[in-house]
């Protein structure tokens, strides 16, 4: 049985597997995960030969502590099998997550999962590979529960809002300040998956922004997906990478703080008590489940 290890995804690198020089310098960055994409960043006819560049450096370049992910091409082209027979072969022993885009199903995630077991018990792997879906789809919504509880080797949701809106039919008018929706646009279908992940205990993360020269917006964005449960959000671009990591950074005074109160309810909770003021605050059972989850997220990135 896969067990889900826990992962930073502050900020996931989207990097075009057919650029070696941009792979390279995801490798080098302070991003948590980097995907090296076979799918809408790679051209139809050099898909192939991107598996093969994905492999070397895979093998070749040093990640350090990042969790390296390949997004394959979505399940119902003919690239989607051979991607993952290709890399996971070749160079399973050094990816830690295969992505899939564009599931609609629980069974889309069961094929995936049935293949990286044949090909982990064919290589003699000792470590299982993850994955990650996009939900991209209005199918996808509307079976993200699913979805979410469809394999144990499942680690991670990520909204793609680019794709979701052709498949809804979205305005694009609505999201780019012409004519603007009144209020936030991807609220529901993002508060639907990440409700959907964290009953399922999975990491949901927040998808793309194209503007990446926008960096106002960026964090708002990341800000939006941060207080709704999110661990993290995409970055297209280098310049995406540290505004991701300072919102899904807790700051250090809230870390000292919640592990202040924690302690403090403890040493209470030993005494027999079920709450105890701290500072002018009550703190009982409710409030240090909400603390534990700044205290696990700091213990994460090693706060």
């Amino acid at each position: 049985m896969h067990e889900r290890p826990p992962r930073l995804r502050r900020v996931q690198l989207s990097v075009p597997g057919s650029s070696e020089k941009m792979t390279a310098k995801a490798a080098a960055s302070v991003a948590d995960h980097v995907f090296l994409d076979l799918e809408d960043a790679v051209a139809p006819s050099a898909k192939v030969d991107a598996r093969g560049k994905i492999v070397t450096a895979l093998k070749a370049l040093d990640w350090g502590k990042k969790t390296r992910c390949v997004r394959i091409n979505d399940l119902t082209t003919k690239y989607a099998y051979e991607d993952i027979i290709t890399v996971v072969e070749n160079a399973g022993e050094h990816l830690d997550t295969i992505m899939v885009p564009k599931v609609l199903s629980a069974s889309d995630v069961q094929f995936a999962a049935t293949l990286l077991h044949q090909i982990e018990r064919k290589k003699g792997f000792k470590r299982p590979i993850g994955i990650e879906v996009l939900i991209e789809e209005v199918q996808a919504l509307q079976n993200v529960e699913a979805i979410c509880n469809a394999h144990p080797r499942l680690e991670c949701v990520i909204f793609g809002m680019g794709d979701y809106s052709a498949s809804q039919g979205i305005d694009i008018r609505s999201f780019e300040g012409d004519d603007p929706y009144p209020g936030d646009i991807w609220h529901y279908p993002r508060f639907r998956m990440v409700m959907a992940a964290r009953a399922a205990g999975v990491d949901p993360v927040d998808g793309p922004y194209a503007n990446f020269r926008n960096a106002q917006v960026y964090r708002e964005e990341c800000r939006r997906a941060m207080i709704l449960g999110c661990v993290g959000k995409w970055a297209i671009h280098p310049a995406q990478i540290e505004i991701a990591l300072e919102v899904f950074t807790p700051r250090r005074e809230e870390v000292d703080r919640a592990r202040r109160l924690a302690a403090a309810y403890a040493k209470a909770e030993a005494e027999g008590l079920g709450a105890v003021n701290v500072d002018g605050v009550m703190v009982d059972a409710a409030s240090i489940r909400i603390l534990n989850n700044t205290i696990r997220k700091a213990d994460l990135i090693g706060m």
